[in-house]
């Protein structure tokens, strides 16, 4: 297979397909590695500094929220040692293509983790990441991406608009968008179009199973679609939101005030609209969802930001409406453990293991690369871990 360009133009538009032809940062030959990541960074410091003076707005400087972002802060420190070898891997490595434009939007963006031997269509996971609905970025999803990758899979972490730029109707078309993308796309860059998992965490696991939801409606009523459910083979959510009346009140005693929550959320009168597991009980669209791929669930009954619960009675609806849904708990863990601490601690983790092997089941090939590949390295030392595990604000 010839080495794909580092972007591709979106066929759902022109528009876009021109925008990302003429992006210096992607396709330029005389452009390095080190100006096109120059560029980038200060593409995504600009938009960080606009939309944080935006928030403000917003947020106030209260108490509440002065200690979270202090919490935030130290946490983000204790991690930094395994922060900054995960920044350098993404900055060095060739099989990172970052920030391939998929849409009009400034945030219409994803990056590509290539496995290092392209000798076949590789399974491809789709990211969506968390952040609270406001500081959700791509880049979180840098250690998930490079680990898979080397494990034989594919991965597309897509950034999407964030709160005050966008509300959550964006964030789901955003994503549907970058869905879209991948769909059409992914064959370029040695991925399989028909063996695709989207994977969403905290909001992003809240954002990415509205749009799966919203393209089964969209499917079922006939409409012209620009993806197809058959091509999603399993939906993965981890540490989710599918309920959103249900957890207005948590959020608020967890710092996220009830005004900033509906407007993220375009009002109370659209909490059903964007609750999966509300629309799944409504009888007018229920037969809709009888073509969604299996949903696994995973969730840590230590979760004080989003209470296991969330995931419990989701998986208790769509098991009621024939969907073929299931939930994986995990003793002891936190919010943050099972996509943060548990991954920079390397060895073995059971969340990380699950999803390679449900995704190269009935491949021997690749399950033999896996049980040959390295173990997981260490990238923070266990004091760091269990200290920041104290002092995390979710």
């Amino acid at each position: 297979m010839k080495t794909p360009p580092d972007s591709l133009g979106s066929s759902s538009s022109s528009s876009v397909g021109s925008r990302v032809n003429a992006s210096p940062a992607n396709n330029s030959p005389c452009l390095s590695r080190s100006q096109s990541f120059s560029r980038e960074i200060g593409h995504a410091a600009s938009e960080t500094y606009l939309i944080t003076l935006t928030l403000l707005r917003y947020l106030g400087l209260g108490r509440r929220w002065m200690l979270r972002l202090l919490a935030l802060l130290l946490y983000a420190m204790l991690l930094m040692p395994g922060f900054l070898k995960v920044l350098y891997q993404f900055c060095i490595s060739s099989q990172v293509h970052r920030s391939i434009i998929y849409g009009d939007q400034p945030r219409n963006r994803l990056d590509l983790y290539l496995p290092n031997n392209i000798d076949g269509p590789k399974p491809v996971v789709i990211f969506v990441t968390g952040g609270a609905w406001i500081i959700g970025y791509k880049a979180w999803g840098a250690l998930l991406g490079l680990q898979l990758a080397q494990r034989d899979i594919i991965v597309a972490s897509i950034d999407y608009r964030n709160f005050p730029q966008g509300t959550i109707s964006n964030m789901v078309d955003d994503v549907s968008q970058g869905i879209s993308f991948i769909c059409k796309n992914i064959s370029e860059y040695g991925g399989d179009p028909n063996r695709i998992y989207l994977t969403g965490q905290s909001a992003g696991a809240h954002i990415s199973s509205c749009a799966l939801f919203l393209q089964a409606i969209n499917e079922f009523k006939g409409e012209s679609v620009s993806w197809s459910i058959s091509q999603i083979k399993a939906y993965f959510g981890l540490s989710g939101v599918y309920h959103l009346p249900n957890l207005i009140e948590h959020f608020e005693r967890r710092g996220l005030h009830r005004s900033i929550f509906l407007s993220i959320m375009e009002g109370e009168e659209s909490l059903k609209q964007f609750s999966p597991e509300m629309i799944i009980e409504d009888p007018i669209v229920r037969n809709a969802f009888s073509i969604l791929p299996r949903i696994i669930l995973f969730h840590g009954t230590k979760d004080f930001t989003i209470p296991p619960l969330a995931s419990t009675t989701f998986v208790e609806a769509l098991k009621q409406a024939g969907v073929s849904a299931d939930l994986i708990l995990y003793k002891g863990k936190t919010h943050t453990d099972l996509f943060v601490q548990d991954p920079l601690r390397g060895g073995k983790d059971e969340l990380f293991d699950y999803i390679v092997n449900y995704i190269h089941a009935g491949d021997a090939n690749a399950l033999a690369k896996v049980a040959n590949a390295p173990a997981r390295k260490r990238l923070c030392p266990e004091p760091l871990l269990k200290l920041a595990g104290m002092v995390s604000p979710f």
